[in-house]
């Protein structure tokens, strides 16, 4: 597998770093890890093949704590060892970990704050998977909550502060296409235009409060919007 940037390029986009954990900031269009099942020397790029560049002195790399979906950048967690990956996974699974996101939709919701319950499923179409919002008595079906609120609108579009709740696998993207805005750029879900559809998509990582000391205050990091995301959010919104 051959790579596509040099082996280091995630030691400058490093925004946190202890003894513990790292929060580095993803660059959109490389995917976390591989597929469960891929052959190494089968399979494509992930961010995963570039951590070994993370180690600071440490006889391993890091590992992830959560996942990004593939387009998505900003804020993502990573352990340093076994012991902080399981403390990590522990505050994620018992929701102490906040995090807030930035999006760029089209249209906006009728109410311009909110919480969305809506729990989701896998399915299945003939391009590939898909979440589905479910019934609530299918017991299939897992509990997915996300709350927003809206930070302005013009032309339009809006821009949405998104916070979930829950981590579910394209929660937001399909959350906040089933009130009426879908994500700019989101190939899988809401009404957007095939315009609307093949650029980035148009979801940020903004912010992570991770309480890993018991002692210490939440560690708190922000990461920068892509300049990507800049150029379509600025006719909207000054200063974000």
């Amino acid at each position: 597998m051959s790579r596509s940037r040099p082996p280091d390029f995630l030691l400058e986009r490093v925004l946190y770093r202890d003894g513990l954990m790292l929060v580095i900031d993803k660059p959109a269009g490389l995917v976390v890890h591989a597929k469960p099942g891929d052959r190494r020397d089968n399979r494509g790029e992930s961010l995963e093949d570039y951590f070994d560049a993370l180690r600071f002195g440490l006889p391993r790399p890091p590992a992830l704590a959560h996942r990004l979906d593939r387009d998505t950048t900003g804020c993502l967690i990573l352990g340093r060892h076994p012991k902080a990956l399981r403390k990590l996974h522990k505050l994620f699974y018992e929701g102490k970990v906040d995090k807030t996101y930035w999006a760029v939709c089209r249209g906006a919701p009728e109410k311009l704050s909110g919480t969305i319950d809506a729990p989701l499923i896998k399915g299945t179409q003939k391009r590939g998977w898909r979440m589905h919002i479910a019934d609530a008595e299918n017991e299939a079906a897992l509990k997915a909550r996300t709350t927003y609120r809206v930070l302005s609108r013009k032309d339009g579009l809006s821009f949405i502060e998104v916070k979930p709740k829950t981590g579910r696998t394209h929660q937001i993207r399909i959350h906040l296409a089933s009130i009426g805005a879908p994500i700019i750029g989101d190939p899988l879900y809401g009404n957007l235009s095939d315009f609307e559809r093949e650029g980035p998509l148009m979801l940020h990582a903004r912010r992570v409060i991770v309480p890993i000391s018991k002692k210490g205050n939440p560690v708190v990091v922000e990461a920068k919007a892509s300049s990507a995301f800049s150029a379509v959010l600025a006719p909207i919104h000054n200063n974000p």
